[in-house]
């Protein structure tokens, strides 16, 4: 059975793992859309597609570049912490 504190540890360390996973996708939608949000500012152009198209490419991009970190961050995370909780609770 795992403890107070064990499972607490765990927790925190999902999140720390779905923040490093996240990141990078929501990196690009921040610096992508303020890149269109002071280009819109600039010509006063006011499209909302222009703000949803390349967003959701560099996200896309993003995340196909950014797959094998987030694969192998997940499956580390589960090797290193997740089976091992799994199995001291038995």
């Amino acid at each position: 059975m795992l403890s107070q504190t064990e499972i607490f540890d765990l927790m925190q360390g999902t999140l720390w793992v779905t923040f490093l996973v996240c990141l990078p996708v929501l990196a690009a939608a921040l610096i992508v859309g303020l890149a269109i949000g002071l280009f819109q500012a600039l010509t006063s152009v006011q499209e909302m597609t222009l703000t949803f198209v390349p967003k959701l490419g560099a996200i896309l991009v993003t995340y196909w570049i950014a797959m094998g970190f987030m694969t192998g961050t997940l499956t580390a995370f589960w090797h290193d912490r997740v089976l091992p909780a799994i199995a001291g609770a038995r």
